[in-house]
């Protein structure tokens, strides 16, 4: 049976969205949507401070679930959904698109063969508009660029590091425009991240590049270093430019757009000729290929995701601290 049900915070907002893409029933209710009978599996992509109620029901009434990251925003509250989830046995996952992209898989394919050698150390830096910034902080002030945006390549580098344990973070920031519009939030940020065999990364973000700066979700460079090779994956599309006088959507922000365009900076995706493409399509396709069928799918486990949250939040700490931050996180 095909059944699909919608829901949104705004009921009209659920009814179009129905209408778009086929659905059976849509509501203004996130309970009521979950409840129905006919839905056995539950995408969660809230706003970042509401992934947890929602959570909580499916994982009571034992249906799968996709959510979108992070896990959640405090500790507590990821430690919340684990502990139903194992009291439940319940199907779990967290959606870290980045793991999705293919230039990440084949990256990841290269070091599962051992091209690289023992990993010893890698990097990765993204930056984004402040205009997103100030819609997501909009939406949540608890997510900073750091916990909802590095968060990503926080993820990234655990899941190419796999096996590897984080045991220290050392951060640094600097406010600016963020702060200027009501948030005391950097602007830009910068850590180092050392593992219990000493390897180590860095990671920065700065969500506060000019409100039409020309990508329309992340631009990135990632880099891992082996004792026997080393990978540079340039993720920033320069490569891909656009320019129109017609103006070109936000893949986030409705009514935003830019004239300039790094084109497949959307961190979804991309439409095109009427397909939706990209990291997201990706990872939704291996959830339901891994529910239907059985196949193998590297979606974070939500212990990998509260991992990836404990690390966002040292370095939150560590900022505000001016020091080094020991992991695991003191609760």
């Amino acid at each position: 049976m095909r059944f699909i049900a919608v829901s949104d915070q705004d009921p009209a907002k659920a009814a179009n969205l129905a209408q778009k893409v086929g659905a059976q029933f849509h509501s203004g209710d996130n309970d009521e949507i979950i409840a129905r009978p006919e839905v056995s599996a539950v995408i969660v992509s809230t706003s970042e401070g509401e992934h947890v109620a929602p959570l909580l029901k499916a994982i009571e009434l034992g249906k799968p679930v996709l959510v979108e990251k992070p896990l959640a925003l405090t500790l507590a509250d990821a430690d919340r959904v684990i502990q139903a989830i194992e009291k439940r046995g319940a199907d779990v996952r967290v959606g870290y698109s980045r793991r999705y992209k293919d230039r990440y898989l084949i990256a990841k394919e290269q070091i599962v063969q051992g091209r690289l050698g023992r990993l010893v150390g890698g990097a990765a830096r993204v930056f984004n508009s402040r205009s997103q910034a100030l819609a997501m902080l909009g939406r949540n002030r608890h997510a900073t660029p750091v916990v909802d945006a590095l968060t990503y390549y926080v993820d990234l580098m655990s899941w190419l590091l796999e096996g590897k344990r984080l045991t220290e973070v050392y951060a640094r920031g600097q406010m600016g425009v963020l702060k200027e519009a009501g948030h005391e939030v950097e602007d830009i940020s910068y850590a180092i991240l050392t593992y219990a065999d000493g390897t180590v990364v860095n990671l920065g973000v700065s969500y506060a590049l000019p409100a039409k700066y020309p990508a329309l979700g992340h631009a990135a460079r990632v880099e891992v270093l082996g004792t026997e090779g080393v990978m540079i994956l340039d993720d920033d599309h320069t490569d891909q430019l656009m320019y129109t006088e017609k103006g070109i959507p936000h893949v986030y922000l409705p009514d935003h757009t830019v004239n300039m365009v790094f084109l497949q900076s959307g961190t979804p995706g991309d439409w095109a000729l009427g397909e939706f493409w990209g990291p997201l399509a990706n990872e939704t396709r291996a959830w339901l290929d891994y529910l239907a069928m059985g196949r193998p799918c590297v979606l974070a486990t939500p212990q990998e995701a509260r991992a990836n949250l404990e690390a966002t939040l040292a370095i939150e700490h560590s900022i505000a601290s001016g020091k080094a931050v020991a992991l695991p996180l003191a609760q």
